[in-house]
């Protein structure tokens, strides 16, 4: 069963990130308090002025002009010590949810304890001005546990989850959580919690080390009785940069989260990544590794990259789990959009009932405004167990990020399951590599020689004659290749493209192939980095 705590490790022992959140299944357990009293956790006082994505500017800005300090005050170590199980035994009563009975939305809270130690400060906004929402131990089922019962009121909560009549009027479900670092997972109709967005990455898998921005303020903006979006502001802070975030969350079959950022570094930061999504890959379908012995045929919340670049082409990446660090760098101009894809929905390719992988959504970041230029970047970080979330992507502006500068940055980000929109034409479905002395080919040849077989499904491919000459564009950078073939497998509408590939040596091979009819592209483009 997968856990949700990530500690990943490259190469030296030195670690490249943490990933912080917890499945669904974590049921905390805090009840909301009534008191509107100022306690020590308040980061504002109760005020009656008008709040909005201003006064979240205002105070990244005053915190930018002064030194990083952490103020969240120590837990007692009986919290601390809690293991996974220990921790989803804090019992939070939903009777005492925010806005219960008053709107379409709810929001619960976490209560703080064995990953989640840092406080969250969480406030509600009405027309009546800003209020704390305040912390009562007493208001925690903590029977199972032996911890303290009474905390004091500065204890305050790890973070929140909100609540949405997704499938049935009679129930509401999680489609958002904020929870740990500056991690937030969001659900759509029909799906379970996979992969995570970050708010920001900085420094990701550089030598010196990551550095972990945290949300460590929320207002919740109380909506109208049938209002369909939840305003979330959200205060960024870490020793290299703050930042004002507006969620605006739109639950459905596809729930999307409009995203608006205002960064302000504290310093000059070597790799800031925008839009991070986290996920995992252990073992899938692409016969690049062998070393896992399981009864599962493949074990993912993500099974590829897919990128819309700024020139209009659609790119997908199936994921890998190396054999080292690996970061792998796509320039761009203007990018369409990016996101981590879970693209075989089949019960069949998993067989985990409890996992559920083929029910793992899948992100999709869009650009709101024009980004410039710089490069989507996909780090896949070695892995033995699914616990770890051993994948990240996000996007690189060229233009180095200075102390004192100011980055404005809008953008969507959707989760769903199927979609016609990401890509609208042919995609790639399955990539399977393995050895060429197979399958009645040459026994004699190297061991080094692949055959490389891509399907592609969609689009025109559905209604196309299998006697029409489609076309695999092949290039290959660090090889060569031969042994072309294109065929459509029966009436599935599928069509494979095979070839057979001889790396130059040991260093990695970029592969690219998409499908054409008389030079028209059908599909989008497949790229591949092989390792010998």
């Amino acid at each position: 069963m997968r856990r949700g705590t990530t500690v990943a490790t490259i190469a030296g022992g030195m670690s490249t990130f943490q990933y912080l959140l917890l499945s669904t299944a974590l049921i905390g357990g805090l009840l909301l308090s009534d008191s509107t009293g100022q306690s020590s956790q308040s980061a504002l006082p109760v005020q009656a002025e008008p709040f909005s994505f201003e006064t979240v500017r205002r105070l990244a800005r005053e915190r930018a002009a002064k030194p990083y300090k952490d103020t969240s005050p120590e837990l007692p170590e009986s919290f601390t010590r809690l293991g996974y199980d220990e921790y989803r035994d804090i019992r939070y009563r939903p009777a005492s949810a925010l806005w219960r009975g008053q709107s379409l939305f709810e929001v619960q809270f976490f209560h703080r304890g064995f990953n989640f130690r840092e406080r969250v400060n969480i406030f509600e906004v009405s027309a009546d001005g800003v209020r704390p929402i305040g912390y009562d131990p007493a208001l925690f089922d903590l029977s199972r546990l032996d911890v303290p019962k009474d905390l004091p009121p500065e204890t305050g909560f790890a973070g929140l989850r909100v609540h949405y009549p997704l499938h049935t009027p009679v129930h509401k479900d999680e489609v958002i959580v904020f929870l740990g670092a500056s991690y937030f997972r969001m659900l759509g109709r029909r799906q379970v919690y996979g992969l995570s967005a970050r708010g920001l990455a900085v420094d990701t898998a550089a030598q010196e080390g990551e550095e972990f921005p945290r949300f460590t303020d929320f207002w919740l903006v109380r909506p109208e009785s049938r209002a369909r979006t939840l305003t979330v502001y959200g205060l960024l802070d870490s020793p290299s940069i703050t930042g004002a975030y507006q969620f605006d969350v739109r639950p459905g079959t596809v729930t999307q989260v409009e995203v608006t950022a205002e960064l302000y570094p504290r310093k000059d930061i070597g790799k800031l990544g925008i839009a991070p999504l986290t996920s995992m890959f252990l073992f899938g379908e692409n016969g690049s590794d062998r070393r896992f012995d399981d009864f599962r045929p493949e074990v993912h919340d993500s099974d590829g990259l897919l990128m819309h670049t700024g020139h209009g082409e659609w790119l997908w990446r199936p994921l890998v789990n190396p054999r080292e660090l690996r970061v792998t760098r796509f320039s761009d101009d203007g990018p369409r959009g990016f996101g981590l894809v879970q693209r075989d929905r089949n019960f069949e390719s998993y067989q985990d009932n409890e996992s559920r992988f083929h029910a793992r959504p899948s992100y999709w970041v869009e650009p709101l405004g024009h980004w410039g230029k710089g490069s989507v970047e996909l780090v896949e970080i070695p892995s033995n167990e699914e616990i770890h979330d051993n994948i990240v992507a996000y996007w690189v502006p060229q233009e180095p990020v200075r102390q004192g500068q100011t980055l404005e940055l809008r953008y969507l980000v959707s989760a769903f399951a199927h979609s016609w929109r990401w890509p609208p034409g042919g995609r790639a479905i399955a990539t399977r590599i393995g050895s060429a002395a197979v399958g009645g080919y040459d026994a004699n040849l190297p061991e080094s020689v692949r055959r490389v077989v891509i399907d592609f499904a969609g689009g025109d491919l559905a209604v196309l004659d299998r006697t029409q000459p489609v076309e695999a564009q092949i290039t290959v950078h660090g090889g060569t290749f031969d042994a072309v073939a294109v065929e459509q497998l029966g009436d599935s509408g599928i069509w494979r493209a095979a070839f057979r590939l001889m790396p130059e040596g040991k260093e990695p091979v970029e592969m690219r192939c998409y499908l054409s009819l008389y030079g028209e592209a059908l599909t989008e483009t497949w790229t591949y980095l092989w390792s010998p």
